[in-house]
């Protein structure tokens, strides 16, 4: 197969792709995520980890596969599924959500800059009197780091990485010493959550795999570059579930500790700078958080910009690079006229789960099943304009999804996502072959 320069430079290994992966989970929005799982108490939402964590990654995995034999990213992918021109949807989509995650990891950081200039300075923290100043100069500060660190392309995302993955070690250990310092281990298990602030099960699994599934919709942005399939598949899957495992447990056991030690229970203070700065970690561990958001936003806009490229086959990766963190920052600014910053980011993820589960059953199924596992040069060349097909299972999909919302049974037990997912592979597989059947009738009949 015939391969561009960057393609053929397959030089990330089983141990880069594997701290890739870590590293797109060990951040942030992880941590955010656990202490919204919270709601659920230690066991249930250890339970819904177990369960949607390695699920998600095993699709991560399978698109993993995917980019490794063809050498094209996610989106380059959709040409074949959803046309050369449909996959402009599926891109944009891509684009947008990239940017939405990048602009949350850099809102969180951005709280930390403001506990440092509270610290260092005197200046207000977000959320008091005059603290917009602080968060502010906190998200040009980020948005800057996020500009240098990206400069370089797919090589700086495998530096920031390996940098920031000895940080990521340090802080999570630091935080659970700081735990356990403070709280025991029956005091989390025994803790029960105050019934108005308790998240149904589904409704939770539903947040934490639209986050997982995010980083599906990227893999083969990252996994085209591996030495081998190995490195392809096992590396996202091990790095994934590895990194969201870890991060998310923080999240989880210091929100817990924070409601034990305050006698109170506040998922809008769940983000990572509120808890450190209520354990007393200090100016280091506010430092860290800023330069762990600088790891993960190295994929998240990686992601963006290569979704970005795919819409516009002229503009180059690294103004594409540029053009999104640019974007990002002002999408930063959204939660500054939100009273809940909880409130955004779980409508954020709903809107994300809603879409992305679909999409990649599209994907997958079409990979998978109807063209057996293989797609060829010639596939990328003859693909149709538009896919309507795959539009319409993806637009049923959606719905199936919304209206899934609705039902009690589900948002109380596994949720709208799985359902959905499996709506649209069994549509998209059944009317495919159902479609090509009926393509090889008609000059019989005729």
């Amino acid at each position: 197969m015939k391969q561009t320069a960057s393609e053929a430079s397959h030089s990330m290994s089983f141990w880069d792709q594997t701290a890739t992966w870590i590293g797109a989970n060990a951040n942030n929005g992880t941590w955010y995520v656990g202490g919204v799982l919270a709601a659920l108490g230690l066991g249930g939402a250890m339970k819904v980890l177990m369960i949607t964590g390695p699920v998600a990654y095993l699709l991560l995995a399978l698109v993993g596969y995917m980019g490794f034999q063809t050498r094209r990213s996610t989106m380059a992918l959709m040409n074949v599924s959803f046309g050369r021109w449909g996959s402009v949807g599926p891109s944009l989509v891509n684009v947008v959500q990239f940017m939405g995650w990048a602009a949350v990891n850099t809102f969180i950081a951005a709280g930390s800059i403001s506990y440092l200039l509270h610290d260092l300075l005197g200046w207000p923290v977000f959320g008091q009197r005059g603290g917009l100043k602080g968060i502010i100069f906190g998200i040009l500060m980020m948005s800057i780091l996020h500009l240098i660190s990206i400069s370089l392309g797919q090589r700086s995302v495998r530096i920031i990485e390996r940098v920031g993955i000895v940080l990521v070690i340090l802080l999570v250990l630091w935080e659970t010493w700081a735990v356990f310092q403070t709280v025991s281990l029956n005091q989390l298990t025994q803790w029960q959550v105050p019934v108005k602030f308790h998240l149904p099960t589904g409704n939770a699994i539903d947040t934490l795999a639209a986050f997982n599934l995010a980083w599906v919709t990227a893999g083969a942005d990252f996994t085209k570059f591996a030495k081998n399939k190995t490195a392809a598949t096992v590396a996202p899957f091990i790095g994934g579930t590895v990194g969201l495992f870890w991060f998310a447990l923080v999240g989880i056991i210091a929100t817990i500790g924070a409601a034990v030690t305050l006698h109170r229970f506040d998922p809008n203070a769940s983000d990572p700078s509120t808890v450190a700065s209520r354990l007393g970690l200090g100016i280091l561990a506010m430092i860290v958080i800023v330069l762990t958001s600088t790891t993960a936003n190295a994929v998240n806009l990686m992601a963006a910009g290569t979704a970005l490229t795919n819409i516009f086959k002229r503009l180059r990766l690294t103004p594409a690079l540029w053009l999104v963190t640019v974007l990002a920052t002002l999408m930063t600014l959204i939660p500054l006229w939100s009273n809940s910053f909880l409130g955004v980011f779980t409508m954020f993820l709903d809107y994300v789960g809603m879409i992305l589960g679909p999409e990649i059953a599209i994907i997958l199924v079409d990979y998978y099943l109807i063209h057996g596992a293989h797609y060829t040069d010639n596939m990328f060349a003859n693909a149709p304009r538009v896919n309507w097909l795959a539009y319409v299972n993806w637009g049923l999909g959606i719905l199936s999804y919304f209206l899934l919302r609705q039902v009690g049974s589900v948002t109380n037990t596994v949720g709208a996502t799985v359902f959905a997912m499996l709506i649209t592979a069994s549509l998209h597989l059944v009317l495919s072959r159902l479609t090509v059947k009926l393509r090889n009738t008609v000059p019989e009949n005729n």
